[in-house]
């Protein structure tokens, strides 16, 4: 299997693990603090450990006895735009 994701804007292969904003965005609403961890880059236990103490860089959610994090609010952290940024109109 290929060990690149995509390419970069100057062609350059990225690493599957890199988390590009597309990456990130492509979780979905919510994510566990495992991946939160690597999108961080905490160890597993280090992410569980701040999330226990409510330290991560972001709100963490209790699900019953899981967690949950919004990609919403990795994406503020990390001072990206929530939104999909709307192409210029050609009028």
């Amino acid at each position: 299997m290929d060990s690149t994701a995509s390419t970069a804007a100057d062609d350059a292969p990225v690493p599957a693990s890199v988390w590009t904003v597309e990456r990130i965005r492509a979780l979905g609403t919510v994510t566990d603090v495992a991946t939160v961890g690597e999108i961080f880059g905490l160890s597993r236990n280090s992410a569980y450990e701040l999330a226990r103490g409510n330290r991560l860089p972001v709100p963490v959610l209790r699900v019953g006895s899981r967690y949950r994090v919004s990609v919403a609010a990795i994406l503020t952290a990390l001072s990206v735009p929530t939104e999909h940024p709307t192409p210029p109109s050609t009028t």
